[in-house]
Formats: C-alpha cells, structure tokens, sequence
C-alpha cells in the first residue's frame, strides 16, 4: 500500500491516499473528503489543486523546466516543427517520416474555410478586435462542420482536431486582413503551416509575396513555444467546457476568450506597451526606481508557474535577435530598452531575490512588432498556436474514464435562510 495523508475533522481521522505521477509533486487524493466527512477543501484558483490526469506537459517552475511528452521545449524549438510538434501532443510520440507526410498532408488539405464562412466576417465592424472575431468564428465552425462534433466517435474526434489546426491560422489571417479592409488571401498547398500564414497574412494582390526562410522560421518556433502550457487558465477552460459534452469548436472557442483576459494571453502586449513607455535606454533606472517604489508594474518578468528563468524566454530572446538583424532593426531603440532592461534584472537584488525573471512575453512581444504584426493581432496568435494544446487536453478528458462533469465547490458566506417579505412590510 502506498502513502497516505491523514487529515483530523470532528473529531474523526479520515486517511486519504497519496497519488504518485512519472515526476512532480505528489497529489493527496481527496474525493472520498466529502462522502465520509462532509466537508470540502478550499483553494481559490485552483493553485494547490491536481483538476486531472495528463500525459501530456510538464512544468517544474523552481527549475525552469517545460516538457511535452517528455522532450524539452528548447530541443523541440530548435530541432523540430510546429506541425510535428502538434502530432507528438496529439498521438504522444514524435511521428516517423511516413506518418509526418500524412499528417501534414492532412493538415495543409483541410486550411480551406467553406466559401460561405467569409460572408461571416462581414457581420463585423471594420473595428471590431481581431479576438472578438476569433472567439465568434471558432464557435462558428461547428454550424459548417457538424459531422465531426460527434464527440463520442473517435474519428470524428480527429477529424476535427485537424479541421481547427488547419483553419484557425486562415481565420486568424482573415480577420487580420478585415481589420485592414484588405482582399483575403486563399491558403496554398506548396507552402508550409507558417509560410502559409505569413503569406495569407501580409501578401496583397498588387505585389508578388516571397517567404523567407528567417522569418519563417521565427513565425514556426513562436507557434511551437505557445503550443502547450499544463493547466493553465484558458486549458482549464476548454476541459470544463469538455466535461459537459460540449462539441470540439465550442470548447475551443471558449479558450480563446479565455485567452483574451490581459492577465493570460494579453501580456505580451502589455510588455510591448511598458518599453514604449520608458522609450530610452536613459529612462531605465527612473523606471526600475518606480517598480522598486510600487509605482510602476515590471511587465513580461516573473510567472506565476516559473520561479526560476522562463525556459521558452531563452529561445525566444535568440529568435527576436535574428528576426531584428533580419529586417533591419537591429538597432531598434525598443530592444537596446529590452536588452538593458534585463541585464539589470538579472543583476539586481531587488529582481534576483524577487525571482523575476524575463519571461516568453518579453521578447516575443517585440518580435512579433518586427514581424509586422500589430499589438491586438498578439493574443490571436497566441491563440493560434494554443490550439493544439487546447484539443490535445481536451481530447485526453474525453478519453479518461474517470473524467466527470466539472462541478467546483464554494465557501457559502451570504445569508442563511429566511422568509420572503412583502415589499410594503420591509424597512
């Protein structure tokens, strides 16, 4: 028999088992807690809580440590792809070369939407946020593709996780283009998943589009880095959504606005927004005074998940200096402000006791500036390359026989029972 933790209520003593996983810490099993004492735990936001089982990512924050089954997100940064990275979170293992060329082929023939799909986007406002059309067309995808949101066929499971792959860059690209008021661009077969998206994202029909191979590169390692990220706020979404039946694109979709808070998939943007603000190489101590003082808030530094350096920001910081040098800002004052900005965070006191560490949204904030893209086109990537993660979890719940319907708990603190009172009788 294994560990056990025992917990003292009313006066009765209730041993509750302890779950060991591959690695991690251990989880005090406590669903039997509530049948044999009446009682529930209380843990505001799920901090101390294991909500599932998973295969699939794992996180060790105090060491820096991001694995997807198992490999090390810089190795697959560096060595893989995207697309073989969404196979490897979908199936659990890196494809062979045979299976690599059907899904990818399988991939890159479902990028198409349904020619009714783009009187969709015409509903909108010029000016309506890029998310706002993400999070509705998404949901909408499951009112063109209802034959696989059979969530009990294992096929049609598959079939659209595929299907969301494919189209959410082409959607993402159209509703970057709407915003434009520019011509949408068909996706094409020849290119690859990130040489598709930049072209149907940037090409327009007076000039001929070339992909090049640095910033493509760049665009593939930014999808890979954002694929997976454990448990997190807008994950957890998706599988509670999941947990009710709910079909593939709904549950995706309510990622996304999940996604949309400024406290998750927002904060890239908002570091973006805090180098422009201190603007000059000059203005940094004055700014580093004001966060020491509580004035100023240091975005893209620290993580609620990493107490040691973000493993995904060391690739991404290599990747913003060969984007930079590729398109000719190597001398952007933004970066010299990033740059100096974390020499002093990892050199003061204040930071290195504080364990704020530069994270993924530091550097990738101003890459994808240097790519082109805007600050509200930021999360819509994000989330673009979240989808993967997002299906791979929820098709994992669907699958896990002890998997039920979310139901959290609460601590009741309003009033007790009373009567009803007649609205001339009340004081």
């Amino acid at each position: 028999m294994g560990d056990t933790a025992k917990i003292g209520i009313g006066g009765k003593t209730v041993e509750l088992p302890v779950l060991k996983g591959t690695t991690g810490p251990d989880v005090v099993d406590i669903r039997k807690l509530y049948a044999e004492t009446d009682t529930f735990t209380y843990d505001p936001g799920f901090t101390s809580t294991a909500s599932c089982e998973s295969k699939i990512t794992f996180i060790d924050g105090d060491a820096g440590i991001l694995l997807h089954r198992g490999y090390p997100i810089d190795q697959l940064a560096e060595k893989s792809s995207f697309l073989e990275v969404c196979y490897l979170l979908l199936h659990g293992e890196l494809p062979t070369a045979a299976e690599y060329a059907t899904f990818d082929h399988n991939i890159t023939y479902h990028t198409m939407l349904h020619e009714q799909f783009d009187r969709f986007f015409m509903g909108f406002r010029r000016d309506a946020h890029p998310m706002a059309i993400m999070v509705s067309a998404v949901g909408a995808l499951s009112a063109f593709y209802h034959d696989s949101t059979n969530i009990d066929d294992p096929e049609q499971r598959m079939i659209s996780a595929h299907r969301m792959i494919a189209k959410i860059p082409t959607i993402a690209a159209r509703a970057y283009k709407y915003s434009l008021g520019q011509p949408f661009v068909h996706p094409r077969n020849d290119l690859s998943y990130a040489e598709n998206f930049l072209k149907m994202c940037f090409s327009v029909p007076a000039e001929d589009w070339k992909p090049n191979p640095v910033l493509t590169r760049a665009m593939d390692r930014i999808f890979i880095l954002h694929a997976d990220h454990e448990q997190n706020a807008s994950t957890s979404t998706v599988r509670l959504a999941g947990s009710s039946g709910a079909n593939p694109f709904a549950c995706i979709a309510a990622g996304i606005a999940c996604l949309w808070g400024p406290s998750h998939g927002g904060a890239n943007e908002e570091a973006l927004n805090m180098l422009k603000e201190i603007g000059t190489v000059d203005r940094i101590p004055e700014y580093v005074q004001g966060v020491k003082d509580r004035r100023y808030r240091l975005m893209g530094f620290g993580h609620r998940v990493y107490k040691n350096y973000d493993p995904r920001a060391k690739v991404m910081q290599t990747t913003c200096h060969e984007v930079l040098a590729e398109v000719g800002h190597s001398d952007d004052p933004l970066l010299k402000v990033a740059m100096e900005l974390e020499k002093i965070a990892l050199n003061d006191p204040y930071f290195v006791e504080r364990k704020l560490y530069p994270n993924v949204d530091f550097y990738s904030g101003i890459t994808l500036r240097a790519l082109g893209f805007p600050p509200e086109m930021f999360t819509v990537l994000f989330a673009l390359a979240r989808t993967v993660g997002w299906i791979a979890q929820w098709k994992e719940m669907i699958e896990d026989p002890s998997q039920k319907i979310g139901r959290p708990r609460q601590l009741y603190t309003g009033a007790p029972q009373r009567d009803y009172v007649a609205v001339e009788k009340r004081g």
